[in-house]
């Protein structure tokens, strides 16, 4: 039998579509229970590739013979090597081309909006990490909001459209990825904006992004008016595109709010993210449709693979909008939290550009699941 390659965005529109799936993941079992590939109807299989050194024949009852079969490593040699064998075995199979590694670079561009000048807004899915980024998109020039360290990616999309891309936001300073927004700035001469309560440490040039700030991008207007809103980050500010978007960054999620602890600040910062989130956000139209920076379950996935909710049905959905009792409320953001991201602290060093590691650094760094949130 033959042995496919099946690429990350192939994954990805199975994901999308709810498409079955039965992945045979040979990395480690820590490694296989702390992140994986998720679907909604994905089966798994976790067998380390060392047990199966001396052949298949161990788990060739286990593997489906009337579903898709995918092999699943870090990088790749060890699901070829294992595809390879149940191929010789008798069965049809694929590996995942670049393994895991692949997995947690791929970004999907879905469009979720058109603006009321014809302009039209993208949102860059980062599947495999949970990570969320946007282009808005107007007149021909480009705003780009919580770039991910894949930048050609925004780049050649850009182009393939015809935009200038003039404009860059970072909605906080990330800890769980590393920014491209300052590369970004950098390739194309656009103006970085950078909250700077997160930034009085950032060894670069940026323009500070506060409350009564508008910026045009063509003939749109992205307000950044009374929404400064901290506790993820001391400085988180989210903002409105077109009065009908909310950009809300790592403060508000689909499912989840964001975690106040990555800067060892939870306890001084759960007032500023209760006072955001049941007052400030409180006080906007219940009609603003929220993009937010990460997503956390595959769940809050919609049809079109696109992560998106209207405030007002956050308000009566989300657990973390309706806790009443303060003290409640502080204790589920400050205690039982979830593993902080892997490296979080080199990540944060990375964004202000106080450290400088290479490419396969970076990789390192960011492996892992999206760890942003408490629920």
């Amino acid at each position: 039998m033959s042995v496919n390659v099946m690429i990350s965005k192939e994954v990805t529109k199975k994901v999308f579509n709810k498409e079955e799936l039965f992945i045979l993941d040979v990395r480690n079992e820590s490694d296989f229970n702390d992140w994986k590939i998720e679907g909604e109807n994905f089966e798994y299989l976790n067998v380390p590739y060392f047990e199966l050194l001396d052949g298949v024949e161990v788990i060739m009852e286990k593997v489906p013979t009337n579903k898709e079969v995918l092999v699943v490593c870090a990088k790749e040699g060890s699901s070829v090597m294992v595809a390879e064998m149940l191929s010789d075995a008798g069965l049809n199979v694929s590996y995942l081309k670049g393994g895991m590694k692949a997995w947690s670079e791929h970004l999907e561009p879905v469009k979720v909006g058109d603006l009321n000048d014809g302009g039209e807004i993208y949102q860059f899915v980062r599947i495999g990490k949970g990570c969320l980024s946007y282009m808005v998109l107007s007149n021909g020039e480009a705003a780009v909001i919580d770039a991910t360290r894949m930048t050609d990616i925004y780049l050649d999309f850009a182009e393939s459209i015809g935009a200038k891309i003039t404009h860059v936001f970072d909605t906080h300073l990330h800890a769980d990825h590393i920014s491209g927004g300052r590369t970004i700035a950098e390739k194309t001469g656009a103006v970085y904006w950078l909250p700077p309560k997160d930034a009085t440490e950032v060894t670069f040039d940026y323009q500070p992004l506060e409350d009564g700030n508008d910026v045009t991008i063509g003939n749109t207007t992205i307000n950044i008016a009374a929404l400064y809103s901290p506790g993820h980050t001391i400085g988180s500010t989210s903002f409105a595109v077109d009065k009908k978007f909310l950009l809300s960054g790592d403060i508000l999620f689909i499912d989840s709010i964001g975690r106040p602890d990555l800067a060892g600040k939870a306890e001084d910062w759960v007032g500023d993210l209760r006072e955001t989130l049941y007052k400030r956000y409180r006080e906007l139209s219940e009609e603003l449709i929220v993009l937010p920076a990460h997503f956390m379950i595959i769940d809050e996935l919609n049809d079109d693979g696109s992560v998106s909710e209207k405030l007002g049905i956050l308000f009566a959905k989300n657990h973390g909008l309706n806790i009443e009792d303060e003290n409640e409320f502080r204790k589920l953001v400050t205690e039982n939290l979830p593993p902080q991201p892997n490296a979080y602290q080199e990540i944060r060093e990375t964004n202000m550009g106080k450290i400088n590691p290479d490419i396969d650094q970076q990789r390192e760094m960011e492996i892992g699941p999206n760890r942003c949130a408490v629920r």
